[in-house]
């Protein structure tokens, strides 16, 4: 486990995360997730801390509406996502790319787990991963 720091591009919204890169990482197809190349890590919402810009923070729900995706207002990044599943219970999947100190090292090792959200089977990868 690290405290990992990030921030948007502009750096109006920034954040800390306690994240262990190591366990894994998601990789989803669903519509918004493959539009935004959407590489995350998720940790407990209590491993993850806004520092600054949450009045900057726009939100963007769609389909069943439980999952908010949050970008910065004025430069338009993603930086994380929230939402709540039965393994993790209310959560924070932080984007990877977001993330300020994260050597390229431990990013090209960490697992990747692949998520059918397309047809929203959460258990088993889609049949094509490739282009995620």
């Amino acid at each position: 486990m690290k405290t990992y720091h990030g921030s948007c591009h502009c750096g109006s919204v920034r954040f800390e995360a306690d994240i262990d890169i190591k366990a894994g990482t998601i990789k989803c197809n669903c519509t918004i997730c493959s539009k935004m190349r959407f590489w995350a890590v998720q940790v407990p919402s209590g491993a993850f801390r806004l520092l600054a810009g949450g009045e900057r923070l726009r939100e963007y729900r769609f389909h069943t509406r439980q999952d908010a995706h949050y970008f910065c207002g004025e430069c338009g990044i993603n930086t994380f996502s929230t939402g709540s599943s039965a393994a993790l219970g209310p959560f924070h999947a932080v984007v990877l790319a977001s993330l300020d100190d994260l050597p390229v090292e431990e990013l090209v090792a960490a697992p990747v787990r692949y998520l059918d959200g397309r047809n929203d089977e959460w258990v088993r990868p889609p049949a094509e991963t490739r282009h995620l």
